[in-house]
């Protein structure tokens, strides 16, 4: 089999690539390496792609690279490359967001269309359904996005849709609640509080902490993915949580336990753009894609704490 993965050297792709690798297929990384961090980092988490003879790497925008030559002989598209965050979605920045969140995946469909490519997963976010006390959330709610990034990820899996019903291009479209894991981006909640415990720093709390979220361990967010490449009913929108829903008081308590470290909290207002709560209703890709989270948070926590170990030990050699 042969897959093309998007976003590559971000945090889910670069898992996503080397489990398709373990698996004994080929891939074929696209990646723009754009600046939310830095090109090096992005690098070093493909280092295991790189190595195998089964991963080419092709560096370039999704709206200007030749992506009729990349999808020659692909089985299966995954989708992940997007430009995240909800906070630095506002104002001018809204430009690179559209750009690469709804154009570029626009393109990718047209071109997916031409070469009659069997499927496409395109990695969503729970971002799409806003601020809302409906809880848990399910497919068939209301979308409301509280943020222009929530936006974006809801056109584009529109988009997604769009291209399904009308070009009979078979898509799913999977909604990730809050991954996180060893490779995890440097803005995301957990990894600032375990490198604050790391480095004895103080820690930055939005609000008063009594926001929750629906936390995902990367391991379980690939396993939902291949799974929805090939078991999802083409045209249906997934949710994948985790199932370990927590305040952020909750998780630093935890994070505490995990490292043994103390952490100093400073709190600041609330930011455009954060939700109150999230949790998914998974009981839809239970049934269509024989999907249960098996990280505990716990667990997952206590594996990017020994990730984020490795990377010390390997920095002071």
């Amino acid at each position: 089999m042969r897959y093309l993965v998007t976003g590559t050297a971000g945090f889910v792709g670069s898992h996503l690539a080397e489990q398709l690798l373990a698996q004994g297929s080929e891939v074929v990384g696209v990646d723009a390496f754009l600046d939310n961090y830095s090109r090096e980092r992005k690098l070093s988490q493909l280092t295991g792609a790189l190595e195998h003879p089964g991963f080419r790497l092709v560096e370039g925008l999704l709206q200007e690279i030749d992506l009729a030559g990349l999808l020659e002989g692909v089985d299966h598209v995954f989708h992940l490359a997007a430009v995240p965050g909800v906070r630095p979605s506002w104002g001018k920045a809204f430009q690179d967001y559209a750009d690469n969140n709804l154009l570029a995946t626009q393109r990718l469909l047209e071109a997916c269309r031409e070469r009659e490519v069997p499927r496409l997963v395109y990695a969503s976010s729970s971002s799409v359904y806003g601020d809302t006390d409906q809880l848990p959330m399910h497919e068939d709610a209301l979308t409301l996005p509280f943020s222009p990034y929530g936006v974006t990820k809801l056109a584009a899996e529109h988009m997604v849709r769009l291209y399904y019903r009308n070009f009979g291009l078979e898509t799913v479209s999977l909604r990730y609640f809050t991954v996180y894991g060893s490779r995890q981006r440097p803005d995301m909640a957990i990894q600032r509080f375990l490198l604050a415990a790391a480095e004895g720093s103080s820690v930055t709390v939005f609000g008063d902490g009594e926001q929750s979220r629906d936390f995902t361990h990367v391991a379980d967010i690939v396993d939902a993915t291949l799974r929805a490449a090939a078991r999802g009913t083409p045209g249906r929108v997934y949710n994948v949580g985790g199932g370990s829903r927590v305040t952020v008081n909750e998780l630093l308590a935890l994070i505490e336990q995990v490292t043994g470290r103390r952490l100093s909290v400073e709190r600041t207002p609330a930011k455009p753009g954060d939700v109150r709560a999230t949790l998914a209703d998974c009981s839809s890709a239970r049934q269509d894609l024989d999907f249960s989270p098996r990280v505990s948070l716990k667990e997952g926590l206590e594996e990017q704490w020994a990730w984020l170990n490795s990377l010390a030990g390997r920095a002071s050699q």
